[in-house]
């Protein structure tokens, strides 16, 4: 059985396809890795600034 051109480049086509989205899934995992660590970092941000005020709340009632 003799590949044609068409069946050649259609496979070339499908391969460079699979490529392209294992490495966009990586792209989206790390991506997404990342925007977790950050909404961390804001979320500890925001609950220390909400204790510090807390705390001085207490020491000096208004």
């Amino acid at each position: 059985m003799r590949l044609r051109t068409l069946q050649i480049t259609a496979a070339i086509a499908a391969i460079i396809a699979f490529v392209l989205a294992f490495v966009v899934a990586g792209i989206a995992l790390v991506s997404g890795a990342f925007m977790l660590a950050g909404l961390a970092a804001v979320a500890w941000l925001a609950w220390s600034l909400v204790k510090q005020v807390h705390r001085r709340q207490r020491r000096h009632p208004a």
